[in-house]
C-alpha cells in the first residue's frame, strides 16, 4: 500500500466518524455549502498584504546547490518572531540548511539568520555578532522562550541531528548551552514548543521528532507512483521508522530531563511534525495535540501534577490525514479554544470546533470537524498544507486563518524542483464562515504567488496596529508581507510578564470585553509548523471605541483585571501589579490606505 492509499483510506474512515459526531453533539450551524466553489460577494476586508522583504533588509535564501531527492531537504524551513533585546519591537529568526543533503558544508554554506528590528520598518542582520548561525545543523524550526526567567528570551533551534539551545546573555549575544542543558535530542527534530506543562513557573520544552532517515536500512531503488509522479523511497516517510518525541522538564538549574516516555506522551509511532499546547477544557492545566504523518494524531489531556491522559479517540480527534500544521484559537468566540489543521494532498483541511462550552459540563472533551460548514476544508483538497495560524488581520474581532501550501511532489519537467502552490487566507465573516481572499486576489498580488511554502508566523513588526506575516519557502526567499489597511479598525494588544508564573507567561489566558462582546486568547498557543508567532495577545475591536475590561488568568492561578484601558496600543502587564505600561513605538500619522 502506498502513502497515498494509507492516507486516503484513513481520511474516508475519519470523515464518516466526524460526521457522526457532528450529528450527535454539534450546535446549530449555517447551511452546509460546497466550499470548493464558494465566492466572496460584495464586501471584503479591504486589506492588502505587500511584499516588503527586500526593502526591509531581509536578504535570505533557503539552502543552495542542486536538490538531490532527499526528504530532509524538502521539509523546512521555519521562522520565529521574538523580542530578544526587550526594546518593544519583534525581531526575526529564520532557519536554514547548509545545502544539498550529505554535502560537506564549507565556510560559505548558508546558515540561519537573526534579524534585529530597527523600529523603522527595516531589519539588520546580527547573526554572527549574536552567535546564533546554527552552522553545524541541518535546520528545521525554532522557538523563543525565557527558560531561566532572567528576563531575556532564549532560542531553541531544531535540526536533523543535534538541535541547539542558545542562552540569551542579555547583551545582544547568545551562548550555546545545549550539552549542559541536556536538550541536544540527536534525532530528526521538527517543531519545538515552549510551555509550562506543570505550572511550576519554569518553561519546559516539547520537541516533535519525525523519522529515522537512515538510507542503509531501506532497500535502494524502491519507488512509488503518486499522482502520476515517481516518488523514490528517499522521499517517502513510510520507508523510515518513526521516532519518539521529547518532553524536556525544566529542572530549574539550567538543565532539563526528558520525561516524555515516563508520562506517556512520547508518541513513538507518530512521525510527528507539529504540536500545540492549550487549555482546551479550561481547568488550568495544559492539554496538547500532536500532528503526525502516516499515523493518527494524538490528543493528551493535562490532569495536573504533570500527568497526562491519552484521550484521542474519546475526544473525536483521531485524525489520520498527514497533519502538517496546527492553529489554535477561539474562532467562534464561544469562550473555548478550537483547532485548524492542514493536511497533505487530497485530504482537505480540518476545523475542529471545541464542544466544551456548548456542552456546559465537566465531562470528556469533544471536538467536531466543521470545516465544510464554514468553507475552509474541501477547498484545499488539491493542496499540501503546512504552516497555519489564527490571526485577526483586519481587526474586526473575528479570527482569520492563514494556511501555507507547497507540494512535496517533484516537477515532472525538472525533478530537482518541487511543485509550487498558492497559500490560502481565510477571512472570517463570523457565523457566515470563511472566504479565501488570497487566491481571489482580494488580499493583493503577493499572496497569489505560487511558492513551495513551509513555515510562517505573524507579528506587528512595524507597530502600526495590524498583524503582518513572514512566509518561508523551501529553497527560495521568504515573503515578509506588510499588512496595509488592517489598522482602519481599532485594536489592542497585551504583552504579559510573569513573576510567579513563567516569565514568558506562556499559557496565560486573556479575556477582553468591549461593547459587551467578550474575546478570549491564550498566550503561547498560536500554533504553526516549525514556526512561532509573536506572543502578544492580539484583539481586533472593529469600530468599538471602548474596552470595559481586560481579565488575565495567569498559570499560577493569579487573576488580574484591568479597567478601561486605552485603545490602539500594545500594553505591557506584569503579573500581580496594577495598571499597565504602554510599550513605546513610533506611530504612523494615520492608517495606511485610509
Amino acid at each position: 500500500m502506498t502513502r497515498r492509499d494509507v492516507l486516503r483510506s484513513g481520511a474516508v474512515i475519519l470523515t464518516g466518524f466526524a460526521t457522526g459526531c457532528s450529528r450527535r453533539a454539534s450546535k446549530q450551524k449555517p447551511a452546509v455549502f460546497n466550499s470548493a466553489v464558494r465566492k466572496l460577494s460584495g464586501d471584503s476586508p479591504g486589506v492588502v498584504f505587500t511584499d516588503v522583504t527586500r526593502e526591509a533588509g531581509i536578504d535570505f535564501v533557503h539552502s543552495s546547490g542542486t536538490r538531490t531527492h532527499q526528504l530532509p531537504e524538502d521539509m523546512g524551513p521555519g521562522a520565529a518572531w521574538g523580542d530578544y533585546d526587550n526594546d518593544g519591537w519583534p525581531d526575526l529568526y529564520l532557519v536554514n540548511q547548509p545545502g544539498p543533503w550529505g554535502a560537506k558544508a564549507g565556510d560559505d554554506a548558508p546558515y540561519s539568520h537573526l534579524y534585529h528590528n530597527n523600529g523603522d520598518g527595516t531589519f539588520t542582520d546580527v547573526t554572527l555578532k549574536a552567535g546564533v548561525a546554527n552552522r553545524g545543523g541541518y535546520g528545521m524550526g525554532a522557538a523563543w522562550g525565557d527558560y531561566d526567567n532572567d528576563g531575556h528570551l532564549d532560542l531553541y533551534v531544531t535540526n536533523y541531528g543535534r538541535s541547539v539551545l542558545y542562552h540569551n546573555n542579555g547583551d545582544g549575544t547568545f551562548t550555546d548551552v545545549t550539552d549542559r542543558a541536556g536538550v541536544a535530542n540527536h534525532l530528526w527534530a521538527m517543531t519545538p514548543v515552549w510551555i509550562d506543562y506543570d505550572n511550576d513557573g519554569h518553561l519546559d520544552l516539547y520537541v516533535t521528532n519525525y523519522a529515522d532517515y537512515n538510507l542503509k536500512s531501506v532497500p535502494s531503488g524502491a519507488t512509488a507512483q503518486e499522482y502520476g509522479v515517481n516518488v523514490p523511497f528517499t522521499l517517502n516517510p513510510a520507508s523510515f521508522r518513526p521516532l519518539p518525541n521529547r518532553l524536556y522538564h525544566n529542572n530549574h538549574d539550567g538543565t532539563f530531563t526528558d520525561v516524555a516516555a515516563r508520562l506517556g506522551v512520547a508518541n513513538p509511532s507518530g512521525r510527528s511534525l507539529t504540536a500545540a499546547f492549550a487549555d482546551f477544557n479550561l481547568d488550568g492545566w495544559q492539554d496538547f495535540y500532536v500532528g503526525n504523518d502516516i499515523a493518527s494524531n494524538r490528543m493528551y489531556q493535562g490532569l495536573g501534577g504533570g500527568r497526562f491522559k491519552n484521550i484521542t479517540a474519546l475526544s473525536w480527534t483521531e485524525d489520520n490525514r498527514g497533519t502538517m500544521g496546527i492553529a489554535i484559537g477561539d474562532y467562534d468566540r464561544d469562550g473555548d479554544l478550537d483547532m485548524y489543521l492542514t493536511h497533505w494532498l487530497t485530504q482537505g483541511f480540518s476545523l475542529y470546533e471545541n464542544l466544551w462550552m456548548e456542552q456546559q459540563e465537566h465531562g470528556p472533551l469533544h471536538f467536531s470537524d466543521v470545516a465544510e460548514m464554514y468553507g475552509c476544508g474541501e477547498i484545499a483538497m488539491g493542496d499540501a498544507g503546512w504552516s497555519t495560524f489564527f490571526f485577526d488581520f483586519d481587526n474586526d474581532g473575528w479570527l482569520d486563518i492563514l494556511a501555507v501550501c507547497g507540494s512535496t511532489l517533484e516537477n515532472k519537467a525538472d525533478t530537482t524542483q518541487l511543485i509550487p502552490e498558492r497559500p490560502f487566507l481565510f477571512w472570517s465573516k463570523g457565523q457566515d464562515g470563511f472566504y479565501d481572499v488570497a487566491r481571489s486576489g482580494a488580499a493583493g498580488s503577493a499572496l497569489r504567488q505560487a511558492i513551495v511554502g513551509r513555515g510562517a508566523a505573524c507579528a506587528d513588526f512595524d507597530r502600526d496596529g495590524d498583524l503582518d506575516m513572514i512566509i518561508m519557502t523551501n529553497r527560495g526567499r521568504p515573503l515578509l508581507l506588510r499588512n496595509d489597511g488592517g489598522n482602519r479598525n481599532h485594536w489592542l494588544a497585551v504583552h504579559l510578564i510573569g513573576t510567579r508564573s513563567n516569565r514568558s507567561a506562556y499559557g496565560a489566558k486573556v479575556y477582553l470585553t468591549s461593547d459587551g462582546q467578550r474575546q478570549f486568547r491564550q498566550c503561547g498557543v498560536a500554533g504553526s509548523y516549525l514556526s512561532q508567532c509573536a506572543p502578544e495577545a492580539w484583539f481586533g475591536l472593529g469600530q468599538n471605541t471602548r474596552v470595559e475590561e481586560i481579565e488575565i488568568l495567569w498559570p499560577s492561578g493569579v487573576r488580574q483585571t484591568l479597567h478601561n484601558p486605552p485603545l490602539d496600543l500594545l500594553l505591557s502587564v506584569r503579573e500581580g501589579e496594577s495598571g499597565w505600561i504602554e510599550v513605546p513605538a513610533k506611530r504612523p500619522p494615520g492608517p495606511r490606505g485610509a
